[in-house]
């Protein structure tokens, strides 16, 4: 299966093993996190099985379509801060900064699976179609799981855009697999960047705490990365897949602060603490990077986890003051600019609502990139 992509070889694979996060040992090879789990992060006595895992059930699933809002009329206009993000669904954020573009972890597949019949469905589509997005300078890629990167979708952006792809070392080998012409892919070890050649966009690979693969042969084959989008106005964190790691105090001292902090907040679960966050996590790891604005992401798409599919809203809404956040949590859809401070409201509560009522809370859906 072509979804499956393509092992690293070559010269490619001569400078994945030149990284210092890349063991070759007598057992097999591969990148691997540097810090040991903390203690209490990780609970492995309770465990989902697989068939939880594929068939929702309770409260997994919404209710109803979730409410969306069409941001192609706001994107016809510059944001007055110079900042802007649209939330499109799980960890697709398309980030406006200072006149220029840039998409993180597009997926506009129905699965999150390498197959059409089997895996986690979506739930909520995206508010438009992959057509309709606007010229783009760059995509970036934290990782290669298919709920951050989908064969469909970068087929059908290399056919719309000539947009380059900065993504994590080895996650090109896929790319050019897929038809990504190479000298549109650049990959990136952890505190190294890219500057876009015309423009003063730099984008850099920072440490997250994760794993990868896209098959049970290629664990940890490729790197998995945060990305951190800046020009010499504005910084946004983008966390891609991380559990808690003391390497976002390092990121930290590193770049200074963030007008706007993108964190993972769904798909968690108690035996996966080391490599996801989950709400009350996010909110710590906020702090160890010296705040900014929060937008959750990686939920309200897929249901990849046991807990309710509205759980880390909720959980977000409640602790977050206390904590000191600066929410911003907007629709599907919603361009919203951090400098605006936007107050929260708890629009995931509408699809019950709506069930209630037997309206749609949501436009219709666009064609998904196969």
């Amino acid at each position: 299966m072509k979804s499956l992509g393509k092992r690293a070889a070559g010269e490619r694979l001569a400078r994945m093993r030149a990284s210092p996060r890349y063991r070759v040992t007598d057992t097999g090879e591969g990148f691997h996190n540097v810090h040991p789990i903390d203690p209490g992060l990780r609970d492995r006595t309770v465990r989902p099985s697989v068939t939880e895992l594929l068939r929702p059930a309770g409260r997994r699933l919404p209710s109803a379509p979730l409410p969306a809002v069409n941001p192609l009329e706001t994107w016809a206009r510059r944001p007055g801060s110079g900042l802007r993000a649209t939330w499109l669904g799980h960890s697709t954020v398309l980030i406006e900064i200072d006149g220029l573009r840039v998409l993180t972890d597009p997926v506009w597949a129905q699965r999150a699976s390498p197959l059409q019949w089997l895996g986690p469905q979506r739930f909520q589509p995206v508010p438009l179609g992959l057509q309709a997005l606007p010229p783009l300078d760059a995509v970036v890629i934290s990782h290669d799981h298919y709920d951050h990167l989908d064969h469909g979708t970068i087929r059908e952006l290399v056919a719309l855009q000539q947009v380059p792809f900065i993504t994590s070392l080895g996650v090109g080998a896929h790319l050019q697999a897929w038809g990504v012409p190479p000298e549109r892919i650049v990959e990136l070890d952890w505190w190294e960047h890219w500057q876009a050649p015309a423009a003063e966009l730099r984008i850099h690979a920072a440490p997250s705490q994760h794993f990868s693969g896209r098959s049970l042969r290629d664990r940890n084959a490729t790197l998995w990365s945060s990305l951190v989008i800046e020009t010499p106005r504005h910084r946004v964190f983008f966390s891609g897949d991380t559990g808690l790691t003391p390497e976002y105090a390092r990121i930290r001292e590193h770049f200074g602060g963030f007008d706007l902090v993108l964190l993972e907040v769904g798909a968690h679960h108690p035996s996966w603490g080391d490599i996801h966050l989950g709400p009350e996590n996010a909110l710590k790891a906020l702090q160890l990077l010296g705040g900014g604005t929060l937008l959750p992401v990686h939920w309200g798409t897929f249901s990849l986890a046991l807990h309710d599919w509205d759980e880390p809203a909720e959980v977000l809404l409640a602790q977050g003051p206390a904590a000191g956040a600066q929410l911003l949590m907007p629709r599907l859809g919603q361009a919203v600019e951090p400098a605006h401070g936007e107050p929260v409201q708890p629009w995931w509560r509408e699809a019950d609502r709506a069930r209630h009522s037997g309206r749609v809370a949501h436009a219709p859906a666009p064609r998904a990139a196969g």
